[in-house]
């Protein structure tokens, strides 16, 4: 039966048990705490390895002196012996030295290093987070359009520490795609190995291994003729590989059958039809610096400004630097808006707290994770420390609007990977119970301020109009989610990009409703 020999396909390696899909896992980890302690273990390791040295040279000294004194004694037996004080020595030696000898070789310097190992342990990264660290790659690669080999030879843009993949590595990154079923990634992480081990690298792994991966994952995108050219390749190394005997006379069959398909089949006339972009299509162009929607005309009319909100007491001797980023929706940024000083300490009060950030559940209303969202949160109140309080008071003078009913600070970390998929701050008509437990009506507009700058990667795009923020430490920007009328903006859809290179930190304040009353009062029409 043909069918039954697509069940011996899969290596019997491939069958691994389901893992949880938890792509964020890897970033809720303290990753620099991570390097200090394997730096520990490494310290703890050489002391290990120079105790078994130590005890290894005793040792050695030890035949060295023995082998000496042996081999000139059984030369002449009985005149060695005749000497009284070799008799003892002899009698001393099996009696007692060797015994001393027995517990040196049996005595055990691995305690510290164990101890602190197991101590360590605790703090080591599950197998969940190694496949969330996975994932987190494969978005990346996805997303700003990065091969394989670029990733391997680690020649990433804004790179300071240049890191390589090994074989073991690529092959290890193919598996979990492949228990993801993401035979696409399986392709070209296994290709690479493939590639690796052509190239001469040295590895324990085999070329007869990544090929049965390698082909299986190509059949599976359909693309039976490569498929069977592997395997081929796979017979020349291993003639006798019984699995890919059964595959080759399989993909045989399915090439045959589907020549004989296409004849039968009658050409047919296709309409052309005009697609639009898929909002994720759009949100990758603009992550890489691709599609911004801004034409020179539009250009034209944005500014830069100084600005002091109608004359605020605070800023009319001393006005902020204020651009316009975009006009519809209306982003401004401001310039040096939040010092250095007061950024490491917004920093350092949020680290202890850094949780896997939460969203909005749409139908609850209530805080939960989502795997869309990869990044590590704190939540931050006026009352905790003076700078907060400063903060969150300079927000409501450049904005007019009331800090009473905003939710607190938020600060969030994104490393390598970290992104927040394309979604609405405000709730939309359909959530009925979006930030019902806040009381304080819906989020009526966004401040965001960037706390680091970025290597590569991490900007806040806006998919539906093209728009693309890109992060700029000590600024911040600024839009309203709500028209004055109180209609939702749904222009204002935006996403952060994933972290290609370095750390992004941010903060943002979500402005509500209610005390806006006044600040931001509704317009004489229907439509304002």
């Amino acid at each position: 039966n043909r069918m039954d020999s697509l069940v011996v396909l899969l290596p019997m390696s491939h069958f691994c048990p389901c893992e949880v899909s938890v792509a964020a896992a890897f970033t809720c980890i303290p990753m620099t705490d991570l390097l200090y302690t394997e730096k520990d273990l490494v310290t703890s390791l050489k002391d290990y390895i120079r105790a078994e040295e130590n005890k290894l040279e005793r040792v050695k000294r030890w035949a060295d002196k023995l082998d000496s004194l042996s081999t000139s004694a059984t030369q002449d037996p009985e005149g060695f012996l005749g000497h009284p004080v070799n008799a003892f020595k002899l009698m001393k030696r099996l009696n007692t030295e060797w015994g001393d000898l027995e517990n040196l070789v049996l005595s055990d310097t691995t305690d510290g290093f164990i101890s602190n190992l197991t101590i360590q342990r605790q703090h080591f990264p599950t197998d969940e987070d190694q496949t969330g660290a996975a994932k987190a790659l494969l978005r990346l690669q996805d997303t700003y359009r990065l091969d394989a080999n670029t990733i391997s030879t680690g020649d990433l843009p804004g790179v300071k520490h240049k890191s390589q993949m090994t074989v073991e590595d690529c092959y290890e990154l193919a598996k979990i795609a492949y228990s993801e079923a993401d035979y696409y990634h399986t392709e070209l992480w296994m290709a690479q190995a493939l590639k690796q081990l052509d190239q001469g690298e040295v590895s324990t792994l085999d070329k007869v291994t990544i090929l049965d991966y390698l082909s299986y994952a190509i059949y599976q995108q359909g693309e039976i003729p490569r498929a069977l050219e592997l395997t081929k390749r796979l017979l020349e190394l291993d003639p006798e590989h019984q699995r890919a005997k059964g595959n080759l006379k399989y993909f045989e069959f399915q090439l045959e059958k589907q020549r004989k398909d296409a004849e039968e089949e009658t050409t047919k006339e296709k309409e052309d039809t005009f697609q639009l972009i898929p909002e994720r299509k759009k949100y990758e162009m603009l992550c890489r610096g691709e599609g911004i929607k801004m034409t020179p005309r539009r250009q034209s009319r944005l500014f830069c400004r100084y600005y002091d909100n109608n004359h605020n007491p605070k800023y009319v001797l001393s006005p902020v630097k204020q651009q316009d980023e975009w006009d519809r929706p209306y982003i401004v940024r401001y310039i040096d808006i939040i010092s250095d000083k007061e950024i490491e300490t917004v920093k350092k009060l949020a680290k202890p707290r850094l949780r896997r950030a939460t969203v909005h559940d749409p139908q609850t209303g209530k805080l939960t994770t989502a795997q869309y969202r990869v990044s590590k949160s704190a939540w931050l109140t006026g009352y905790e420390h003076p700078v907060i309080e400063i903060i969150n008071q300079r927000i409501e003078d450049l904005t007019g609007l009331e800090m009473d009913t905003a939710e607190e600070l938020q600060v969030a970390n994104y490393g390598v990977g970290g992104q927040y998929e394309p979604h609405f701050d405000f709730g939309r008509k359909d959530e009925p119970d979006a930030f019902k437990e806040l009381g304080t009506g819906n989020r009526i507009a966004t401040w965001l301020f960037y706390m680091s700058d970025v290597a590569a990667g991490g900007a806040t795009v806006f998919p539906d109009v093209g728009a693309a923020v890109w992060p700029q430490k000590g600024t911040a920007v600024f839009w309203y989610n709500l028209f004055a009328n109180g209609e939702g903006d749904y222009s204002t859809r935006h996403a952060a990009c994933p972290v290609l290179v370095g750390n992004k930190w941010v903060s943002n304040k979500w402005i509500h409703e209610r005390g806006q009353e006044w600040r931001r009062p509704c317009g004489l029409t229907e439509n304002e």
